[in-house]
């Protein structure tokens, strides 16, 4: 059986099973599942089933796109991304701060929230950057 035709079985399945645990939850009532949890654990095996497949699928496919394709290509990008991280890390105050919940976080802590903060700000504007280019290019041409 090709791997298409297993997968969509599996999808299936995956829906079915979804669509009744939903219903369960539905038949509950919101009050009754929002007090207690009950019912909630069979949708979450679910969602977790659905991100571990989806997770093994993307690993897989990227490493058999890494070593089909051009390496050096692909470790100039993961290394530009490092290279972005210790920026981030350089930039990130490490301050110690109380949360709302009263617990303290500490200052490594404090130090990585701020290095992802960074990260996402400067590939945000990376991002938009290179899409404002690529539309001036195209305007230009």
């Amino acid at each position: 059986m090709a791997l298409h035709k297993i997968l969509k079985i599996v999808a299936l399945l995956l829906s079915i099973a979804g669509i009744i645990f939903l219903a369960m939850i539905i038949a509950k009532g919101d009050t009754a599942v929002a007090a207690t949890g009950e019912g909630l654990d069979g949708f979450l095996y679910v969602a977790y089933i659905t991100l571990a497949i989806t997770l093994l699928f993307v690993l897989f496919f990227v490493l058999k796109g890494i070593f089909a394709g051009n390496i050096k290509s692909t470790l100039l990008s993961i290394g530009a991304f490092v290279i972005i991280v210790v920026i981030s890390y350089v930039l990130a105050d490490g301050t110690p701060m109380t949360m709302p919940e009263g617990e303290m976080l500490s200052e490594s802590g404090s130090k990585w929230v701020g290095t992802g903060l960074y990260t996402f700000y400067i590939m945000a504007i990376l991002a938009i950057g290179s899409m404002v280019f690529s539309g001036i290019k195209k305007v230009t041409k």
